[in-house]
């Protein structure tokens, strides 16, 4: 039997998505309404992308498995520090913040590699352990590693992506790359079997092609347990631009012809593992919204 395929958005609680009024009812108003409501136009899967500017609460956690079905399940994405993105000082839990070395206090943003080891450990310790009450009840389907596109293919690179999976422990991994030399001829043969030797699941993207760090939209299972596709959109404008709002970078509403192009594509990683997670990233109004409910009815017509 094929896989479990489950689609969703890469999150309930985007700004622009609440703001427009396309989707939630004036009267759904607060997290509790919004997540309730959420579910029952999605009722299998999420992707949590608030744990990338922060640590998650365990208490979140709890609410957000009260308010779910039994089988529903959230994918987690990972904070930010860990992917070498720039991260305000800010965000690390305050006691945590208050042992850093005084220069590092000092900065507006800091790096992985600037962060004392000690503290980066207990960072991600309480990361996963905040997660307790959605991990035990079923609901983590993969905590989500998203890279830069100046995180290339090298052995210490490698070695990062294993220091976190080994970190990361009962939680199944899923790696996305947003740097293409990780597919290119000399590169992805290899990384690929290093995702499956690891038991880790590469991510399947959509997004702008022809640009210095467009990965292409290939399907490939590297774990028989999960499969994952992203849908960032195809707004090739910005995908690359800085100091630009995520909004204006995945802008874009795709055609019924563009989501038709990955129909077989997904379904054939469902024939290769026990479930797909495809998540719609297109974070503007109710973009995402819309193409994530025409491919589901894509999804389920294929092959009538």
């Amino acid at each position: 039997m094929p896989g479990r395929i489950r689609v969703g958005l890469s999150s309930w609680t985007d700004k622009s998505l609440i703001e427009s009024g396309a989707f939630y009812p004036p009267h759904v108003r607060d997290a509790a309404g919004r997540l309730s409501y959420y579910v029952q136009h999605f009722p299998d899967l999420v992707e949590v992308n608030s744990t990338y500017y922060g640590l998650p609460s365990e208490r979140s956690a709890q609410l957000w498995h009260q308010r779910t079905p039994a089988d529903f399940v959230f994918d987690i994405k990972i904070y930010s520090l860990f992917t070498f993105h720039p991260t305000p000082p800010a965000s690390l839990p305050k006691d945590l913040r208050q042992t850093l070395p005084a220069e590092l206090l000092e900065k507006e943003m800091l790096y992985f590699d600037q962060v004392p080891r000690d503290i980066a450990e207990e960072t991600l310790r309480r990361f996963t352990a905040a997660l307790a009450p959605l991990r035990n009840a079923g609901k983590v389907g993969a905590i989500l590693i998203q890279f830069p596109h100046w995180f290339y293919p090298k052995t210490e690179n490698l070695d990062h992506i294993l220091w976190l999976a080994e970190r990361l422990g009962p939680f199944q991994v899923a790696v996305e790359f947003r740097q293409r030399a990780w597919l290119d001829e000399s590169h992805r043969a290899g990384m690929l079997q290093f995702l499956a030797e690891h038991s880790l699941t590469y991510v399947c993207v959509d997004e702008p092609v022809g640009l210095r760090s467009s990965v292409p939209p290939l399907a490939f299972a590297t774990n028989p347990r999960l499969a994952y596709v992203r849908f960032h959109g195809r707004r090739a404008e910005t995908w690359e631009q800085s100091g630009i709002s995520v909004h204006e970078r995945t802008k874009y509403l795709y055609q019924p012809e563009e989501l038709q192009e990955w129909v077989p594509k997904i379904r054939r990683l469902a024939e290769e593992t026990q479930e797909v997670h495809v998540l719609m990233n297109t974070n503007y109004r109710d973009y995402a919204v819309r193409n994530a409910k025409q491919l589901m009815l894509m999804l389920e017509q294929y092959g009538e």
